[in-house]
């Protein structure tokens, strides 16, 4: 699944990232907390939240993570939308909740990886 199929999936707002809509995405995750993202996220994912900041995109750089969808309409400031350019992270926003998104992305074919044990 690319950038754009998750975009056209779950009807969401480009905010930046034109470029990278080609970019393939393996894996995905739904979370408010970026410890969670931290433990469990692989290479190539996206990562579906509600929280607006900072460290949400601090977070995805580590990860390797190359789009965020901000769930239930949420917008990131303009602080965000720079360090993810320069980060080269897609940014999109949905006002699908975050349950509702994830599943429409599972019914896709977009996974979410090995289970935890």
């Amino acid at each position: 699944m690319t950038i754009g199929d998750i975009k056209e999936t779950l009807g969401a707002k480009l905010i930046v990232g034109e470029e990278w809509m080609s970019r393939e995405v393996h894996t995905a995750c739904g979370s408010d907390m970026m410890s969670d993202v931290l433990a469990f996220m692989k290479d190539q994912s996206v990562l579906l939240t509600g929280l607006c900041n900072l460290q949400v995109i601090r977070t995805a750089e580590m990860m390797d993570i190359v789009c965020i969808v901000f769930v239930r309409g949420k917008m990131p400031d303009g602080a965000m939308i720079e360090m993810a350019k320069q980060k080269e992270i897609a940014l999109l926003s949905t006002g699908h909740r975050m349950f509702s998104a994830c599943g429409m992305l599972y019914e896709k074919g977009l996974r979410g990886g090995a289970p935890y044990r």
